[in-house]
């Protein structure tokens, strides 16, 4: 039974143990599978998750200058390339052992964290935030990166519970920059996202800024009925 503080934790230990699941037994050719993510095989998705956890444990980053490629877009990109790139000599099965004794390590690690430890301010990929927020971040790319991988190995799942709901809320808060910037809706409207059969959001558009509404309309003007795993992939 597991004492964390918060629900991340133990949606980052689920997340871990499906990725081992769906790993475990892939051929050299399935690791070296192509993903929706450019450049990244399935071995590069699992290998960028252990290089983070691995730093995030205090273990020195490689000391490797990756090659490059069109799919470096930023100084983000590059650095997680760095990872990424070093794995690549490596079997698959290599990378998923590590997989495994970096996550052992870090539930452990995270298990010690206190409610004071979680409230401390950091800077996270999307801004200021606190470690809590910065958990919340890492169940939802942890996830995001096994769909890549279900998806490139045709082996769909883990699509619902705690974890997928976790993912779904961080991405909701996104929604209303989507909606009034991107798509440019107009003052009054509203929009339903309803992904797979558990999860809603409405946005509504009030004085031209968008926002979530408490409630979802029952006539919205835009209704947008989509699966998990085809929400997950056309977010990322």
């Amino acid at each position: 039974m597991s004492t964390a503080i918060t629900p991340s934790i133990d949606n980052l230990a689920l997340t871990w143990r499906s990725l081992d699941e769906v790993c475990t037994g892939l051929t050299e050719e399935q690791w070296k599978t192509a993903t929706g993510c450019p450049g990244w095989t399935v071995q590069d998705n699992v290998a960028h998750l252990v290089d983070y956890e691995a730093s995030a444990l205090g273990r020195p980053r490689p000391n490797h200058v990756p090659a490059g490629g069109d799919h470096l877009k930023n100084p983000l990109g590059e650095s997680n390339e760095v990872g990424v790139d070093a794995r690549r000599g490596w079997t698959g099965e290599e990378v998923l052992e590590e997989l495994r004794q970096v996550s052992a390590e870090r539930f452990v690690q995270l298990l010690a964290l206190t409610a004071d430890d979680l409230s401390e301010p950091i800077d996270t990929p999307a801004g200021p935030g606190t470690l809590a927020d910065m958990l919340t971040l890492r169940v939802m790319d942890t996830w995001s990166h096994e769909q890549d991988i279900r998806r490139a190995l045709g082996r769909p799942g883990h699509l619902t519970g705690p974890v997928v709901a976790e993912a779904l809320r961080y991405w909701a808060q996104f929604l209303p920059f989507v909606v009034g910037k991107r798509a440019g809706a107009p003052d009054g409207s509203t929009v339903v996202f309803e992904v797979g059969d558990e999860h809603t959001t409405a946005i509504e558009v009030v004085d031209g800024r968008a926002r979530e509404a408490a409630a979802a309309p029952e006539s919205p003007t835009v209704r947008i009925v989509v699966p998990v795993a085809t929400f997950a992939a056309l977010v990322g």
